[in-house]
């Protein structure tokens, strides 16, 4: 049995970089459904690996846009509550624009790592680069974090020490002005986030939405102050810092499920549901998918049949490859396994490996 086992591959592996499209419709042993094969006749579509590449490419390309993006609308914002801070001499103003400022210069990190990802994988860093992008997702965080901080201890400081407010009208205007850019630029980055699978873009958003709410803050502040409440301004300083403390266990919660390589079990559902309707694939087993930055990479075993040939087997395993490219967004490589279906009182060929499994 384990003769038979070895003959057609008991390590057989298929890599999307090593595949081109046309492999998966040539080898002897694949049995498209004539639907199948007119749909995808008529479908535009390309696997091979130029094409991957300059999609992976034109993700970060995009990610890359979106910063830049930010950081000019930002830089404008932070410029214009700059002015009227040294007018008006608002504390609550000042520390709004340094939140502006700071979520400007957070695009500095994620910038470095859309650029170390389009880096080709070397022999040190097999898989590439793209988990810089979960590092910059871990410095965003604590970012986030710190503005928290200095948010809840301006409002401390001021409610300790209450102060009066120059310009009221230019403040409040300076915090809408605060609000608009921020809110406007945390809807960009989530939006090209989510569409490039990028944890680390979408917690940039969040950051950029949690400065919005410091300038609503200081306009409600100004508001109350105009009505003689001098202790508004630090008393909605507070009600925004336990707001921005709610965004970062959201955006602590996205960055370090990917970082411990989580992913939305509907994406399982997905894979496992576009193998099981692939032409020769008995069962479905082991099945991981990880991200890897913006881009998802797929290990996957399945069963087929026992007496297949190396090429029938092969073919088997390049169209188990071909469904995933289809059903799972953004997997950019799959690696399949085959194994064969167990005949009647044949051990598992797999016992050999057995002490090396995690106890």
């Amino acid at each position: 049995m384990s003769d038979r086992h070895e003959q057609w591959g008991h390590s057989h592996e298929v890599r999307r970089h090593e595949h081109g499209h046309g492999h998966g419709h040539g080898h002897p042993g694949s049995r498209h459904p004539l639907r199948h094969r007119i749909s995808h006749l008529l479908t535009p579509h390309s696997h091979e690996t130029a094409d991957k590449i300059d999609a992976a490419l034109e993700s970060s390309a995009r990610g890359m846009r979106a910063l830049w993006v930010s950081l000019a609308v930002l830089g404008a914002t932070a410029l214009a509550q700059g002015v009227v801070v040294v007018a008006s001499g608002s504390v609550a103003l000042l520390g709004d624009t340094v939140h502006n400022t700071a979520d400007a210069l957070t695009a500095v990190p994620l910038g470095i790592a859309f650029v170390l990802g389009r880096r080709a994988a070397t022999r040190r860093f097999t898989y590439g680069y793209g988990r810089a992008e979960d590092l910059a997702g871990i410095a965003i965080v604590l970012t986030i974090a710190a503005s928290a901080a200095f948010a809840g201890w301006a409002a401390v400081e001021r409610l300790l020490a209450p102060r009066p407010v120059a310009h009221l009208p230019a403040v409040a205007a300076a915090a809408l002005i605060g609000f608009a850019g921020n809110e406007w630029v945390a809807r960009h980055r989530i939006r090209v986030g989510r569409s490039i699978g990028s944890a680390a873009l979408i917690a940039d958003g969040l950051h950029a939405r949690t400065d919005g709410f410091t300038s609503l803050a200081v306009l409600l502040g100004a508001g109350g102050s105009t009505l003689g409440w001098e202790q508004a301004d630090p008393v909605v300083g507070l009600a925004i810092t336990a707001a921005i403390v709610l965004v970062l266990r959201d955006a602590a919660r996205e960055v370090f499920r990917r970082v411990l390589d989580a992913v939305d079990p509907v994406l399982v559902d997905r894979a496992e549901q576009a193998l099981a309707a692939v032409p020769g694939v008995r069962a479905v087993g082991e099945l991981r998918l990880r991200w890897i930055g913006h881009r998802l990479r797929a290990e996957v075993a399945v069963v087929v049949d026992g007496e297949a040939t190396v090429r029938q087997a092969h073919a088997v395993a390049v169209d188990a490859e071909h469904a995933l490219l289809h059903a799972v967004p953004r997997l950019t490589a799959a690696l399949v396994h085959a194994d064969p279906e167990p005949a009647p009182g044949e051990p598992d060929p797999h016992r050999r490996l057995a002490h090396h499994a995690p106890a």
